[in-house]
Formats: C-alpha cells, structure tokens, sequence
C-alpha cells in the first residue's frame, strides 16, 4: 500500500482518497493517516460468514470517498460477485504469483515443492473469480536452490512494490499494456 500511495506525487495521474483495510489495527492504516491519507476500517470477524453485510459495510467509505480506482493490497478476503461488479474494470489486486499459476494462498511454497524455476507476482484486474481477470503486470524471478517460502516470499516483496505502481501509473493513464519487468 505504502509503495502505491508514495509513488501517486508529481505528474501520477492518480491521488490516494482512501485506505481502507478489515484490520482496524494494520500498521498502513496509522502511516497512511501520517500521510494525510483519510482511513478507515471495517472488522469482518463481527459478520461471521455473512459477506453481504460485511461488504455492505466495506461499500459505506468506499461510496463516501469515491475512488476511480480500487487498489488490493494485503486484503485477504473474498469478495463476492455482487460487490466486485461494482467495480468492474476499476479494481485492481496484486498477487504472489505468476497468475494463472497458483491463484490462492502459499503460493511461494507451492512454487518449491513444485521445482519450478521461476516464481513472481501478478497484478491483474479483479474479477468475481478468485485471483483471476485480465493480467495487467508480472514481475519474474528465478527461485533460487536454497530458497524457502520465507526468503523467497521477501525477494518477491521487493518486485510488488515496484511493479504495483508500474501498473497503477499505466492503468489510471489508461493503458492497460501489461507491464513486464525481469
């Protein structure tokens, strides 16, 4: 989050309005605020299963704010069709992997076990299917012979916070050529 609401000075043609995160303790919430960024949260563990009232709740700031652009970092909730349709061709995610490989969670350790050679992240359009939607960015890394899921996931970190704003910066210009980086 932090590398997409730096990168968004000068001549970017997108501005943050909002951060928003289900964790009214997430450590991005307290530096967006530091920031000037406006913030709020919304805990889904008081809904229990009921994601139609939780994502209710979520649309309230959203709609308050509202964002040309969302931008998913960190947030580790499905979303249902209904709500992602409100954003259709505006949501963006980035996910640690090289989509359409390994969509869902422990990707870095599906990687290894699986002996690949390469490994990454993807940034793609959201879509009512689960880290799925037109790929918009991939950033690639070779996995290394000692690599775990930890130093593997840390040296994949390194390559979302250049390749997010990458593609944010293209997508708000509205170019939607995916960007590509080693």
């Amino acid at each position: 989050m932090l590398s997409l609401v730096d990168s968004m000075g000068g001549d970017h043609p997108a501005r943050p309005c909002l951060v928003l995160s289900n964790d009214a303790q997430a450590g991005g919430l307290k530096k967006a605020a530091a920031r000037g960024i406006p913030t709020a949260s919304v805990d889904h563990r008081p809904f229990g299963t009921d994601r139609a009232a939780f994502e209710a709740e979520l649309l309230k700031p959203l709609e308050q704010a509202q964002p040309d652009i969302v931008c998913l970092a960190g947030f580790m909730r499905v979303l249902t069709a209904e709500f992602v349709s409100r954003f259709q061709g505006r949501m963006l995610n980035i996910h640690p992997s090289l989509l359409p490989k390994y969509k869902g969670l422990n990707t870095h350790a599906r990687a290894i076990q699986a002996g690949d050679a390469e490994h990454g992240c993807s940034v793609h359009e959201v879509t009512a299917a689960l880290d799925d939607g037109p790929i918009l960015g991939q950033a690639r890394l070779s996995i290394a012979p000692d690599d775990t899921p930890d130093t593997l996931a840390a040296r994949v970190l390194t390559w979302e916070h250049k390749l997010y704003p990458a593609v944010l910066w293209r997508f708000a210009s509205g170019d939607r050529t995916p960007v590509l980086l080693p």
